[in-house]
């Protein structure tokens, strides 16, 4: 779980470069930045992505060419466990494949050595509202899928109760059993269902599923 980004917090961001000088120098630019945070300083790619496991940083900004781990390869691997994680890649060369394959693995912004203090002030802004955007698209699924979750179990206990098994309440049930929590007496539900209607390819489907959870 990711934290979300407000203006009530400074932004957390984690930096990875394998030049102790430009860790140093690129720290004391964001300590001039209002709302900014160091919460991590990694040497490397793996140290990088192990750190953002920790720490759950808003914005990385990882040197592209690092040992052990380049800044791409952890930035794949730090978009894969937190997605909404922006990403500012620093190199010491403005090569255009380079700049094709950051943007590839969906890096938002790339500096070139040396940078200075607005430019890097100018990418964190940038990317903290791609971040901010993104948190907010999040929330509001999330709110979207409660709700409709919330309506799906009101139809439930109302068709249980009446003992529906017409196709709108198999419809229902099923939607419901999509969830991995789902409640068994929903699933239970839908099994009775499928035996009513000689759905047997589903009911079987379904047992296979009840049998997996089970053994969990």
């Amino acid at each position: 779980m990711q934290p979300e980004v407000s203006q009530k917090r400074k932004l957390r961001v984690l930096i990875a470069d394998d030049v102790q000088e430009t860790r140093r120098n690129t720290r004391l630019m964001l300590a001039t930045i209002d709302d900014v945070e160091v919460v991590a300083i990694a040497a490397n790619g793996v140290q990088a992505l192990q750190l953002s496991k920790e720490q759950l940083p808003d914005i990385v900004l990882l040197d592209i060419n690092m040992p052990e781990m380049d800044g791409l390869t952890a930035y794949r691997e730090i978009h894969k466990i937190l997605p909404g994680t922006g990403c500012i890649i620093i190199s010491a060369e403005k090569d255009t494949t380079t700049f094709r394959n950051a943007i590839s693995v969906g890096v938002q912004e790339y500096l070139v050595k040396p940078f200075t203090v607005d430019e890097l002030e100018e990418a964190i802004g940038r990317v903290r509202v791609l971040v901010e955007q993104y948190r907010i698209k999040i929330a509001q699924d999330t709110q979207v899928r409660k709700q409709r979750e919330a309506y799906l179990l009101q139809l439930a206990a109302e068709y249980s109760k009446t003992h529906r098994t017409d196709e709108k309440a198999m419809e229902v049930f099923e939607q419901l059993a999509q969830n991995p929590a789902c409640d068994m007496r929903w699933l239970q539900t839908l099994a009775m269902i499928y035996v009513v209607r000689h759905e047997w390819g589903r009911l079987k489907l379904l047992a296979t599923k009840l049998e997996h959870r089970t053994k969990k």
